[in-house]
């Protein structure tokens, strides 16, 4: 029973956004803890039902170390060209471990294949076509399949280790399992390596007899050219070794190197002799051969520097001009004649050096045995001389690869061993810890969905929040729900409405003087004092409310007069007892008919009874009688409650809204739909007559888990019963 404060409607302006309020949720924690309780159990039930039914699996574990082996001359498995940093080779290996062909070995190996289930399929027309697969291979394909389904293959960090773990209904047999799939998994790769071995040695065989043929096709070829041509040796090798072979050719090449550099000097002299270069441009390569020359230009040089100087003083004509002239033309003769000298020297040291060089060639065609051959012919033995060379070198590579390749096919270094082998397995499945953590978190989830969804699902207010929230206006009162067994007294019954005149301190009572002075704080300015009290449907209690009100108010000395305007179920004319009496309809239907003859006294308190039947109460209603009626009574009495119907089903109150000064609205807590009663309210909103809203039929029980600060609790019970 809350006092509430005024505050504007929604017709004037939207309610301010309340704050986060962390006692809203711990209310709806409290409203709704049996039930996330009750749904918490049930999960926490089904899991220990689960934990209970499951077949527990165990998972064992086992790790393998690839080494990577230096790679084979003749390795053609393609490992060798993958590095341990290369991703797609882990991938390879992981893909090679989870293979149908591998877990096929373990499944043969460790007997997992039983006898396969027949199936019943219907029956063929021709008897002659059977079933290729055996019952057998079936069986084998389904132990591939469980063992896919229990094996788990990975690469440990960034180590060269893969993991492999087997989860099985036996921790022995897992244990056993993961053992066999890391043997068989070794042993793949030592068959992969031979299996390699023994193909690259089959070709190596093929090729080695090709190649022994094309040997000896070539050393026939250069034995047949030589017996043509009358060549006594057969080759460098019968006379020479390959020593001597060597110091001949670096003698050949020395002697080609200075023989080009002897015709290059005689070129270039020939050259100055023909006027197309100047001996000033002469080589520093002749420096040594030529220093008398240079000797000879240092003169000239001078001469001509001595001339300038005299021609400068002197004319052409002058004894000392005359004598330098004929002293250039001296050093002019002296340097062509040196020059005639230096070229013979040249062209001397040129023949010798093509002279060695035709001796040098010379020797190393008598030492290979082509001295008697033309150049065509010589190129052409050179020629098959290094076909016979290179195909001995193959044909020797070839068989010594052959050699090695035959003993790989023997023995062959594994790289891939086992570094943690397997134990007896541990319990993986299912995790009790982590099955009850999750059917915990899920029951939790459900329960404050499922409470989530039931206060969804409550369409009525349950708090003076959501009131002013939804429809901007206060909570004058909240009554609480009264039992039939509190409504006596020395044994007799006592009707609600009259409660609070045997017990004024109870929270009933408090709850109306509430309502009183809600009403009077609505406009403090202008007290009302026409109270119009309605609801949103039948059954919310409104009638009562309204007697209680004018009984309230009568208990505290205020002449008061109650006007039963429900002209079709006229609910206070019948607790009065006064529903057949003439009353309202009467009153404003037939002239001249005097007021006091309509009204009645019970128990000083004026009431006027709804009075007879009409055709069409609105009509009655919104009469200009019913308006002077309401001016009459307001003048007379201090306090005049009108009851009418509800706003949902007919027009009646937002007629007779428009006469009083305030409209109390009555809604059932917790069960009138909250869209109807906003409908309601804004049909009677007009000019602010909408004084708040009453709280009716309250439950005390479940409305405290809605807020202690909205309602009565014990505590308040007991100051009122002081």
């Amino acid at each position: 029973m809350n006092v509430g404060v005024r505050i504007p409607s929604r017709v004037d302006a939207e309610p301010a956004g309340r704050g986060f309020d962390v006692r809203v949720y711990l209310n709806f924690v409290w409203r709704h803890w049996m039930f996330i309780g009750a749904v918490v159990g049930l999960a926490l039930l089904i899991a220990l039902i689960y934990l209970a039914r499951a077949t527990p699996r165990y998972t064992a574990t086992t790790q393998v170390l690839l080494e990577q082996a230096e790679k084979a001359p003749t390795d053609t498995s393609g490992a060798g060209f993958y590095g341990f940093n290369d991703r797609s080779y882990i991938e390879n290996q992981l893909a090679i471990l989870a293979s149908d062909s591998l877990l096929r070995r373990v499944a043969i190996k460790e007997r997992l294949a039983g006898p396969a289930p027949v199936a019943k399929e219907p029956q063929s027309t021709d008897s002659s076509k059977e079933d290729p697969t055996s019952a057998e291979e079936q069986s084998i394909l389904n132990a591939i399949y469980s063992l896919k389904g229990a094996l788990a293959v990975s690469r440990s960090g960034q180590a060269q280790v893969l993991t492999i773990s087997i989860t099985w209904e036996d921790p022995v047999r897992a244990a056993q399992l993961a053992n066999a799939v890391a043997d068989a998994y070794v042993v793949n790769q030592l068959d992969a390596r031979f299996e390699s071995a023994k193909r690259a040695s089959g070709w190596l065989s093929d090729r080695l007899i090709e190649l022994r043929q094309q040997l000896a096709a070539s050393e026939e070829a250069v034995g047949k050219f030589r017996n043509e041509h009358g060549l006594a040796r057969s080759g460098p090798t019968v006379t020479l070794n390959d020593q001597q072979l060597s110091d001949l050719n670096t003698k050949l090449v020395a002697s080609r190197t200075d023989a080009a550099e002897k015709k290059t000097r005689v070129d270039f002299l020939a050259e100055v002799a023909a006027g197309k270069k100047s001996p000033d441009s002469l080589p520093d390569s002749f420096q040594s051969q030529a220093s008398v020359m240079g000797a000879l230009r240092a003169k000239l040089a001078d001469a001509s520097q001595r001339q300038a100087d005299l021609l400068a003083r002197y004319n052409s004509r002058h004894p000392a001009v005359v004598n330098v002239e004929a002293e250039k033309r001296d050093i002019e003769r002296s340097m062509a004649a040196e020059a005639q000298r230096l070229a013979q020297t040249v062209r001397n040291e040129y023949a010798l050096a093509k002279a060695r060089l035709d001796a040098t060639e010379q020797a190393m065609r008598e030492a290979t045995g082509q001295g008697g051959l033309d150049n065509e012919d010589s190129v052409k033995l050179r020629e098959l001389e290094r076909t016979a060379v290179v195909n001995k070198s193959l044909f020797e590579d070839f068989l010594q690869k052959a050699k090695i390749t035959d003993e790989q096919s023997t023995f062959r270094a594994r790289d891939a061993r086992v570094i943690v082998p397997a134990q007896r397995g541990g319990q993986s499945f299912p995790n009790p810890k982590k099955t009850l953590m999750m059917a915990l978190l899920a029951g939790i989830c459900l329960g404050v969905g499922g409470a989530i969804a039931t206060e969804m699902l409550n369409a009525g207010f349950s708090t003076p929040r959501q009131v002013e929230d939804a429809l901007g206006v206060p909570v004058l009162a909240s009554v609480r729900r009264m039992d039939t067994s509190k409504l006596t007294k020395d044994g007799k019954a006592i009707p609600l409405p009259f409660y609070h005149l045997h017990y004024p301190l109870s929270p009933f009572s408090e709850a109306m003087r509430s309502l009183r002075s809600g009403i009077h704080m609505s406009d403090v300015d202008r007290p009302p004092k026409v109270i119009h009290v309605t609801s949103s449907r039948p059954g919310e209690g409104k009638t009562t409310i309204a007697v209680s009100l004018a009984i309230s108010a009568m208990s505290s000395g205020l002449k008061v007069v109650l006007v039963d305007a429900d002209l079709r179920h006229p609910s206070a004319s019948r607790f009065f007892n006064l529903e057949k009496n003439k009353g309202l309809v009467d009153l404003l239907t037939s002239p001249g008919t005097p007021e006091g003859t309509m009204m009645f006294r019970k128990d000083h308190l004026t009431i006027i009874p709804a009075g007879s039947k009409s055709m069409n109460p609105p009509d009655v209603l919104a009469s200009e009688r019913m308006k002077a009626l309401i001016a009459h009574l307001k003048e007379n009495f201090d306090y005049v409650v009108i009851d009418t119907p509800p706003v949902g089903p007919v027009i009646d109150p937002a007629i007779v809204a428009n006469l009083a000064d305030k409209t109390v609205f009555v809604v059932q807590w917790a069960s009138t739909a909250r869209e109807l009663v906003e409908t309601s309210v804004q049909q009677l909103s007009k000019d602010k007559r909408i004084a708040g809203v009453v709280l009716n039929y309250v439950n005390q029980d479940r409305a405290k888990k809605y807020g202690g600060e909205y309602y009565y609790g014990k505590s308040y019970e007991k100051y009122y019963s002081e």
